[in-house]
């Protein structure tokens, strides 16, 4: 085990949400920053809520934030894989699992178990009557050949449970929590393999841990109260070494600004949705590294081989992560701000199709640099990709809408429309269209009229955009260029001029 192999093993029952993405970028960073092996496996033995939709949203989750596994399905094709030590999915690799709950049951570690889902319920309610644990009994612990041949003539199909032993205490240490240990009298009997053949969570993880070669289990702390269970089955396996040496990091929870578990309620928890409301990957993947970990100098803004380089797991906090969508969209922002205006417009693009604001994001040179200009007027305002249309809209089309208070407040206004053929007008005239020659013209045309600069700034404004807001006029101006800005003062005074 002295080289780093850690993996992430999502169950594929929904979308990748926000605690997951956290607990795989951790074990990203961990196996980049060590040199190790980031794995990915599948935990599918839900077999009710399994399904091949979630792996997809989980390998589209992963592939978008970046995190890229060394072992795992192939994220364009998951039929597929790469790696040692394959399959990747938990149910291609039953085989494994009978094979070992066998060598378990050969060695008197584990016993069929023939009790029904009633009796147990029964327990359960016995026990806690009796204000005891409701954990399992161990009636089926000592069973005799004859009884268990007699519940199978019945048609009972058993489980098999671990034997836990009576008294001791389970103990690692965890490299977030510190020593941990546990009273093996607390724990009961619990499940390995179930009535089908399927097995459960606890049984699966440790014999893929072990045959993966996995140096490091880094997770979420509601996983901690399994860890004994786990290290028990490790040693009746035989695998003791294995388990001294496995390394165990339990990462914080994440909350809601309310201190509640996050939740629909705070907002999007789908990895997703964030990518659909225009954040970047990149920013979430900070904002995610600083829910549980931070740098002894508090630093905030991290470029990625930056983060790999200073990621301790040794930093990572014990008390719960509050997760606060306001951090998250200032830190969307500084990254948008901080794109070149190439690879602001290159990722604009798909969100300006989404708003049938352009047909296709295969664009022509000339449509591309005309869509940068575009875009990068308003840069320093985008808190989110998707602000990108209603922002750049009356530039890229020329039917734009006409905000009804700017029509009444400007173009209604008397001698507006007569100002503005004169202004069209002279624009022909003018020898070159820049932003500093139109201004120029505009504040020298105010001071022939004897009239402020907004009387004649408004007007052009509302004219050639239908609204009183907006990027830099005499910018935006200089982006459509003279023919596009002139026709469309020609049109303004067609539409609210005198007839």
């Amino acid at each position: 085990m002295s080289k780093i192999r850690v993996r992430f093993a999502p169950s594929p029952t929904g979308f990748l949400h926000i605690g997951g993405a956290r607990t795989a970028l951790f074990n990203w960073l961990f196996a980049r920053n060590k040199g190790g092996t980031f794995i990915l496996r599948i935990e599918d033995t839900d077999e009710v809520r399994s399904s091949d939709e979630s792996v997809g949203a989980i390998l589209r989750g992963l592939s978008w934030l970046g995190l890229t596994w060394d072992e795992g399905p192939l994220a364009d094709e998951p039929t597929k894989s790469k790696g040692d030590f394959p399959p990747y999915f938990q149910m291609q690799r039953l085989n494994l699992y009978k094979q070992y709950a066998d060598q378990l049951l050969k060695d008197g570690k584990a016993y069929h178990c023939y009790c029904s889902p009633e009796e147990l319920e029964a327990m359960r309610t016995r026990a806690m009557l009796a204000k005891r644990p409701p954990k399992y009994d161990g009636r089926c612990r000592s069973l005799l050949d004859a009884q268990k041949r007699e519940h199978e003539a019945r048609g009972k199909k058993p489980v098999v449970r671990f034997k836990t032993p009576f008294d001791g205490v389970t103990q690692f240490d965890d490299i977030v929590r510190g020593h941990v240990s546990f009273e093996n009298s607390l724990l009961d009997d619990f499940v390995l393999l179930k009535a089908s053949g399927i097995p459960t969570y606890q049984f699966a993880v440790v014999v893929d841990d072990y045959l993966m070669q996995v140096s490091h289990v880094i997770r979420g702390d509601d996983h901690l109260s399994n860890t004994p269970r786990q290290v028990l089955i490790m040693e009746g396996l035989g695998w003791g070494d294995f388990a001294k040496n496995l390394k165990f990091a339990h990462l914080s929870m994440i909350l809601g600004p309310d201190g509640s578990r996050l939740s629909k309620r705070h907002g999007a928890t789908s990895v997703e949705e964030y990518d659909k409301q225009g954040y970047l990957p990149e920013a979430m993947i900070n904002y995610l590294a600083l829910l549980g970990w931070s740098t002894e100098d508090s630093q905030q803004l991290f470029k990625p081989e930056e983060m790999i380089q200073k990621f301790e797991l040794e930093r990572c906090g014990k008390s719960a992560a509050i997760f606060d969508p306001q951090k998250l969209l200032w830190m969307n922002g500084e990254y948008i701000r901080a794109l070149s205006k190439t690879e602001l417009a290159k990722r604009a693009l798909p969100f300006l199709k989404e708003a049938n604001l352009i047909k296709s994001d295969q664009l022509s040179e000339a449509e591309f640099k005309f869509m940068e200009s575009c875009v990068s007027l308003e840069q320093e305002k985008i808190k989110l990709m998707t602000d990108i249309p209603h922002l750049v809209d009356f530039l890229i089309q020329d039917d734009f809408q006409y905000d009804e208070k700017a029509v009444e407040k400007v173009l209604k206004a008397p001698g507006t429309i007569g100002l503005l053929n004169e202004i069209e007008a002279r624009f022909k005239a003018l020898p070159e269209f820049t932003a500093a020659s139109t201004e120029k013209f505009c504040r020298d045309f105010a001071t022939e009229k004897g009239i402020k600069t907004g009387a004649v700034f408004h007007p052009v404004r509302v004219a050639t955009s239908g609204r009183t807001q907006g990027p830099s006029l005499f910018h935006y101006l200089e982006v459509l260029g003279k023919d596009k800005s002139i026709a469309r003062i020609q049109k303004t005074c067609s539409q609210f001029g005198i007839h």
